[in-house]
């Protein structure tokens, strides 16, 4: 029996229909696309590891030169275990002040505000005492702006004679073995103060602070080296340092008795008949002492005075001779200059 084919049974060349030969040509459409679509997600998959692993890379190198930095730099850290448990606790802001107290009462009142601050002590070298009035309103000052609980001791220092060694005389019964000397003129903002002692609480020998200044050599005469004082453009220029001014620094109070009791007191009469460089004696003072460079750290302070020594003409030139003359005293150059700063990245980028 002959079997009937319709029209409707062939395809459009002619050929018999099948339904599982259809599917089959279906199936294999998707066949050839799958292993298409696999490779693809697989390189993009390659990619992304790829990346990935990068990323890590970079990390652990960053991390890496991050903690060798500050030995190849010279920022020797010190581990907390270092740092006594009242350092840690606070700081002893000591306002160096003459003749200002209305600038004076501003200070007071701003660094009791500042959380840091275990106690403030004014260095007084007038020929007349401070007032009682005085002496009350600033107490009272302290005891309303601050927010703690433990309010900070406030004392003046009370010195006889009008002399510039007297802001680095020891102090008894300190709390505190972080110091931040400042003068009455210089208001920095207490999150950039507070900033600044974790820095010095990471290497408590040296100094941190925040006014850099750089020295170079210039040229030798009758034999012998001749270093030029630079000011903040000279730092700026260079993007180097090796000093930072005690106008508004941390350094450890072990340095004031070594001021006052261990270094050359020809330094001293020098200061006190030039009526300048105190700052750069404590600068070579402590930098002997490491044989490390100081640490700057990056921020914005106020000055509130109007005028003051270095805006007279040839201070330069004085500083120059300041440093050479101490330099000469010393034996050697103990400055250690370095380009590291310290950044806070709660304030700006990295880069």
């Amino acid at each position: 029996m002959s079997a009937i084919i319709t029209a409707s049974a062939l395809d459009p060349n002619g050929a018999l229909y099948s339904r599982a030969k259809d599917k089959a040509i279906t199936r294999g459409t998707y066949t050839t696309r799958a292993p298409l679509l696999l490779r693809r997600l697989r390189l993009l998959l390659s990619a992304a590891q790829l990346r990935l692993l990068l990323g890590f890379c970079v990390f652990c190198v960053l991390v890496f030169v991050t903690s060798r930095l500050s030995y190849l730099m010279g920022w020797i850290p010190h581990h907390s275990s270092s740092v006594s448990s009242s350092s840690r606790g606070g700081y002893t802001v000591l306002i160096n002040t003459w003749r200002r107290n209305s600038l004076l009462k501003q200070a007071v009142a701003h660094y009791a505000s500042c959380s840091g601050a275990d106690a403030i002590h004014v260095v007084w070298s007038e020929s007349d005492p401070p007032s009682d009035s005085l002496k009350s309103f600033l107490r009272k000052m302290v005891l309303s702006y601050s927010q703690k609980a433990h309010k900070p001791n406030f004392k003046f220092d009370i010195n006889e004679e009008d002399n510039l060694n007297n802001r680095f005389k020891p102090i008894k019964d300190l709390a505190t073995d972080a110091i931040f000397s400042v003068d009455d003129d210089v208001i920095v903002p207490c999150s950039t103060l507070d900033f600044a002692f974790t820095v010095w609480q990471t290497a408590p020998s040296t100094m941190v602070g925040f006014v850099p200044r750089m020295h170079w050599l210039d040229k030798e005469r009758n034999g012998l080296a001749y270093y030029k004082y630079g000011g903040w453009w000279s730092v700026w220029w260079m993007g180097t340092y090796s000093m930072v001014l005690s106008k508004a620094a941390f350094f450890h109070r072990k340095y004031l008795d070594f001021y006052t009791n261990k270094m050359s007191p020809t330094i001293h009469d020098y200061v006190t008949s030039e009526r300048n460089c105190e700052d750069i004696a404590m600068s070579l003072l402590i930098a002997n002492s490491t044989s490390a460079p100081p640490i700057w750290v990056k921020g914005k302070i106020y000055e509130t005075g109007s005028t003051g020594i270095s805006s007279m003409k040839g201070h330069s030139n004085r500083r120059s001779k300041c440093l050479n003359d101490f330099i000469s005293l010393y034996g050697k150059m103990p400055l250690v200059s370095t380009h590291v700063k310290a950044v806070d990245a709660r304030q700006e980028w990295f880069w």
